[in-house]
């Protein structure tokens, strides 16, 4: 059973091919289909 919902889960995983992100992820950042956002104007200042 297990085995089944990895599998079907992995058809949908992505290889992180841009480990430079890594960090601004941990840091935070968010991405919306592949695009670094802003911050809103209320938080950067």
């Amino acid at each position: 059973m297990v085995f089944k919902l990895v599998e079907s889960a992995q058809a949908q995983w992505r290889a992180v091919d841009a480990p430079h992100l890594v960090a601004l992820v941990r840091a935070g950042a968010r991405f919306e289909r592949g695009e670094l956002l802003e911050r809103p104007e209320t938080l950067a200042a």
